[in-house]
């Protein structure tokens, strides 16, 4: 039988990750910015955006995930 809590779990485990991605690529930026290259700070910005955009569906889905498990 499956662990009826395997799928939230590592959907959960996915967007940790997603977080840490994201502060690794905060931390892109900064250097970035400390090189002076201002195209490739937004282009990290513009995926940054894209991570921000998508962690409250995700959020939303682990929780609907657990109510329906």
């Amino acid at each position: 039988m499956t662990n009826k809590y395997a799928l939230p779990l590592a959907i959960e485990k996915l967007y940790e990750n997603q977080q840490a991605i994201a502060a690794a690529l905060d931390e892109l930026v900064l250097l970035a910015e400390h090189l002076g290259r201002n195209d490739l700070a937004h282009n990290i910005r513009q995926a940054l955006k894209t991570l921000d955009h998508n962690a409250q569906s995700i959020d939303d889905a682990i929780a609907d995930l657990k109510k329906v498990h």
